[in-house]
């Protein structure tokens, strides 16, 4: 038996995940923690973490390391996603980590960030072909599946928190700067020559800014379990409503939207965009939603050397 743990330092949130492993190869998670970090928060055009957010990713990742130091066989896996990936004092932050949290912390590509993001999603649900989108705070992974295989992917450096601070008002968001942010996500979307593609595929959507449009609507509809969105499926007109309903308001009505979490509504038009839009470019008419993404893809990985070394009895 092992404790496999997974920190997912994203631009936005800090995630930790750890799973008991069974001899027999058998799981179960009996740690799930998330903290709204914003480590990606104003690095402006110097690219550059600032301290604030630096502070209170290491507070969060302080925090993490008490609930799992203590546990028998721990194999640990820290990974950092768009923010570290770009940001101008990386070996700073880093060694800051390793001194203040005793965490040694891997930054991945985008590349990487999209293959586990497609190994969480095709180990999960029955996704034969479809574009998997995973809407960060400083980045966009899109991965095409065709016959259940990731033939293309690719890593956006654009999300939830750097598209708001880019191009839209913190309150009211007014229809230039929303115009000015669809225009740069075509052009984004047009460039990259595989993703027609996918046209008329379904999109199966992963991060906190696309699993809050199925919270939203499972609130609607009057689910007990209303965050528990794992393979539920939305229509695209359902989609474009709630856009619709989100635009509308400025940010004191987007927090007291059911279903909308209040630290996410500053960045919830940014963070809905690029999804919006893709539906729009693929013709896609449905989405279905993943909880599955990079910490079970690592999982994933974990689980099949282990067996590939014949650890399971």
């Amino acid at each position: 038996m092992e404790h496999f743990g997974v920190i997912d330092l994203g631009s936005n949130s800090a995630r930790l995940t750890v799973t008991e492993i069974s001899d027999d190869g058998t799981t179960k998670k009996i740690i799930e923690e998330k903290e709204p970090v914003r480590l990606s928060e104003n690095m402006g055009p110097e690219k550059e973490l600032k301290q604030p957010a630096m502070e209170r990713t290491l507070t969060t990742l302080e925090n993490f390391r008490k609930l799992y130091k203590d546990l028998p066989k721990l194999n640990l896996r820290a990974v950092a996603t768009a923010a570290t990936r770009m940001a101008a004092n990386q070996k700073e932050f880093l060694k800051l980590v390793k001194k203040e949290a005793d965490i040694d912390l891997e930054v991945i590509t985008g590349a990487m960030e999209a293959h586990y993001d497609y190994l969480g999603v095709i180990n999960s649900l029955p996704v034969v072909n479809a574009v998997l989108m995973d809407t960060g705070g400083a980045s966009t992974e899109l991965i095409l599946v065709q016959n259940r295989r990731a033939v293309n992917l690719i890593s956006l450096p654009l999300g939830s928190v750097n598209l708001s601070e880019r191009y839209l008002e913190k309150d009211l968001v007014s229809a230039s700067s929303l115009f000015q942010l669809f225009t740069a996500m075509e052009n984004l979307y047009n460039d990259i020559w595989w993703l027609d593609r996918g046209k008329n595929l379904p999109i199966v959507a992963l991060g906190g800014s696309n699993r809050t449009l199925a919270k939203i609507q499972r609130r609607r509809d009057n689910f007990k379990r209303y965050w528990d969105i794992h393979g539920f499926r939305m229509s695209g007109a359902q989609v474009n409503d709630i856009f619709d309903e989100v635009v509308s308001k400025d940010l004191a009505a987007r927090k007291d939207i059911p279903g909308l979490s209040k630290e996410r509504g500053d960045i919830i038009i940014g963070g809905l965009s690029p999804a919006v839009l893709l539906q729009r470019h693929l013709d896609s008419d449905r989405m279905i939603f993943s909880q599955q993404g990079l910490r079970d893809g690592i999982l994933y990985e974990h689980l099949s050397d282990l067996e590939n070394q014949g650890k399971f009895s």
